[in-house]
């Protein structure tokens, strides 16, 4: 068998390569543009284990090393890089050392979503890259109308306020503007609604997701990026390493008897970590338990740090139901019982 560690960049990588019947160590530079690391691969006697870390833009590798019928570990790039202490750092050195983790068994693997949950979160996240666009489209709408004088905010997006941009008195490029936006802005609006018919429809598809929903302020787009975020949710033993996860504990510096905290960590999926804090603004309204703390929280904390501690306690609620497969409002009955 042969164990492998990759130093995967876009254009190359450099593996170290380890024969565990002879105890031979080899060591490779492999274009990825020409062939060369497909035919290299090719040549491997299979299944070979295969480790590298967590990066953008090598699903193909990764698609091409699984069709090969090889094993692939994905390792969490922090982790490696924490585990390596000397200050030298080379592509051959960053894969003889991915290689060396992988025999000690030290290497910090990552949970990897199948095809099918990749290709759902490529339809969320392609929504919300539109969703962005369609924000800056209407904010450009929004200076025209204030440079005229005009302040209407989000009356601006009903019918009198549409009309009334029409009617705004532009001329030259200031006009081809309003039209170039209007337009640009009804056919994103057509793409987004089509997006979300989709995603509704995939949350109604999963029984996860359907679950989550019963949480009043849940909707199908945050459901459904949490089941494909979390996947097997019973990896996680306890609600604070689901927070650790998605990067909404406070980062620390401690030492001795002195502990200092600072603002979340953030090291997590960062679209996850968005939708849970834009969803909590609608749970708290409709939650009368998470309206009361939030409240509470706001009399002697900044609003925002309480928004933030509102979508910590979400993501554990959504945690919970998954994991003990309990709706609303059961599962708030339980956690205000267990106080």
């Amino acid at each position: 068998m042969n164990i492998v560690g990759c130093d995967f960049h876009p254009g190359w990588q450099q593996v170290a390569v380890l024969d565990t019947e002879t105890g031979e160590v080899s060591e490779h530079k492999l274009d990825n543009g020409s062939g060369e690391a497909e035919r290299f691969y090719r040549q491997l006697e299979a299944p070979a284990l295969i480790g590298l870390e967590a990066s953008g833009n090598s699903q193909w590798f990764e698609d091409l090393l699984l069709r090969l019928g090889h094993e692939v570990w994905i390792g969490d790039a922090a982790q490696i890089r924490a585990s390596y202490v000397r200050k030298q750092k080379t592509d051959r050195r960053d894969a003889a050392h991915i290689l060396k983790l992988l025999l000690e068994n030290r290497f910090p693997r990552l949970w990897r979503p199948d095809a099918a949950q990749r290709d759902l979160r490529q339809l969320l996240i392609h929504r919300h890259k539109l969703v962005g666009i369609r924000a800056r489209v209407k904010n450009g709408l929004q200076h025209l109308m204030l440079n005229r004088g005009v302040q209407m905010k989000r009356k601006l997006w009903s019918q009198a306020g549409q009309q009334a941009l029409c009617a705004l008195p532009l001329e030259g490029w200031a006009a081809k503007r309003r039209h170039d936006l209007l337009q640009l802005l009804k056919v994103l609006d057509g793409h987004i609604q089509q997006l979300d018919q989709a995603a509704a429809a995939a949350a109604q598809q999963d029984a996860k997701a359907v679950l989550l929903m019963t949480q009043p302020g849940v909707g199908p787009i945050t459901a459904l990026a949490f089941v494909l975020t979390m996947g097997d949710v019973s990896r996680f033993q306890r609600g604070k390493q689901v927070a650790s996860y998605l990067g909404l504990i406070p980062s620390e510096r401690s030492s001795s008897s002195k502990r200092r905290l600072g603002s979340i960590s953030k090291q997590g999926n960062p679209f996850l970590r968005m939708l849970l804090v834009e969803s909590v603004q609608t749970v708290n309204r409709l939650d009368e338990g998470f309206r009361r703390q939030y409240q509470h929280r706001c009399h002697h904390k900044p609003r925002g740090v309480a928004k933030v501690a509102a979508a910590r306690r979400l993501a554990v609620r959504l945690y919970w139901m998954l994991r003990s497969n309990t709706g609303y409002p059961e599962i708030a009955r339980i956690e205000s019982s267990s106080r």
